[in-house]
Formats: structure tokens, C-alpha cells, sequence
């Protein structure tokens, strides 16, 4: 068995509150979450995800939105400074993209991998230090779930049912308890919070 270090595992996403990361019409369907993200509460909540984050994990399609996004953003002077600190972070910090169909990595500081998350962080784990943080990636955060190696869960829960989409907990889930370690309420009545696993 692999030696592990005391890495946590942490994963970052957005939610409705009928449980959806997106809305019925498909992957990029976020009608529900827009008038929510650029939020106080939003933005602190996405400071409060990388601080301790020392590698990105991120499924490919995320992978392209963010890196044609969020590098400007860390140059522009005029943006939010929680939007450049973690553009910043992003840009610098090690990232490991999940893909299927590339073959190397467009990005500075990226691996792209062909492989089972959990094999992935396994490895990770066995060296450096390090919040090891799955990036609003869905389809990284269900088997890590499934596999219970996730250590703290960064959810924001946004007051709108999308009545269709896809479900972050599905049946077959490992039965789990969290204790929840941070709230925040918003004035829109937008949710920052954040759960640890209890073991």
C-alpha cells in the first residue's frame, strides 16, 4: 500500500437547492446559478476554497472554460481582488486535467491524465503538501465520493430549483457523516458552505 501524506482532499461546487450542478438543458445550462456567482458571499466562499490548495484537479471541459477565462482576470487591475487572487492561484498552482481526448496540456503548469480519479489522488497523496482541491468538476468529485476520499465538501447552494439537470448525490453513495465547519447566508439567500468529513 502506498505511503499517504496528510493531503486533504477537497472538492469546490455549486448547487441548486433541488441538488443540480446544472440546469435541464444540458452541461452548459447555468441560468439558475448566474444572478448568484459575482455575489459577496460567492466570492468570498471561492477565496475560502484555495487558500490551502496546492494542486487543482479538473475535468476537461472545466479546464478550457477556466483557463480562457480566468488568466485576463488575473492581470486586470480593474477586476474584484477575490476574482484575481484566485485567477492567480489558478494560473500558478499545479493542475491535473482529466481527458480522453487530449493528448498534452495547453496550459502552463498542467498534466493532462487518462486515468481513474481515485488512482490520481492516491498518487498525489503518497507526496508534497497541500490541499489537493477538485475544482467544480463533477464528474472528478462522484467517484472520489463513491471511494470516500473526499475530506472537505465547498458547496454553494443557490435558492432556485432547476426541476432537471444533473445530481451531484446520486444513489449508491457510501452512507457518510460531515460536521458542518463554516455558514454564510447572502442576501439573495445564496449558501457558502463548508462540511468536513467525520472519521
Amino acid at each position: 500500500m502506498t505511503e499517504q501524506t496528510g493531503r486533504k482532499v477537497t472538492a469546490n461546487l455549486s448547487l441548486t437547492i433541488d441538488g443540480r450542478y446544472n440546469g435541464p438543458g444540458g452541461p452548459e445550462d447555468f441560468a439558475a446559478f448566474a444572478p448568484y456567482v459575482t455575489s459577496e458571499v460567492a466570492r468570498d466562499h471561492m477565496t475560502r476554497i484555495w487558500q490551502d490548495a496546492t494542486t487543482a484537479l479538473i475535468g476537461r471541459i472545466n479546464a478550457e472554460g477556466f483557463m480562457g477565462y480566468w488568466p485576463p482576470v488575473a492581470a486586470d487591475d480593474a477586476a474584484d481582488p477575490r476574482d484575481r487572487g484566485y485567477a492567480d492561484w489558478l494560473v500558478r498552482t499545479e493542475k491535473v486535467v482529466f481527458s480522453t481526448t487530449l493528448a498534452e496540456a495547453p496550459w502552463e503548469r498542467t498534466r493532462v491524465v487518462n486515468a481513474p480519479a481515485v488512482d490520481v489522488v492516491t498518487d498525489l497523496k503518497s507526496s508534497g503538501e497541500g490541499d489537493i482541491l477538485v475544482n467544480n468538476s463533477a464528474s472528478v468529485i462522484k467517484p472520489l465520493l463513491a471511494a470516500d476520499m473526499v475530506d472537505r465538501l465547498y458547496l454553494m447552494i443557490f435558492p432556485e430549483i432547476a426541476g432537471g439537470g444533473r445530481r451531484l448525490f446520486e444513489d449508491g453513495l457510501p452512507a457518510t457523516r460531515w460536521t458542518l465547519a463554516h455558514q454564510e447566508t447572502g442576501k439573495l439567500g445564496e449558501l457558502a458552505m463548508v462540511y468536513d468529513r467525520a472519521r
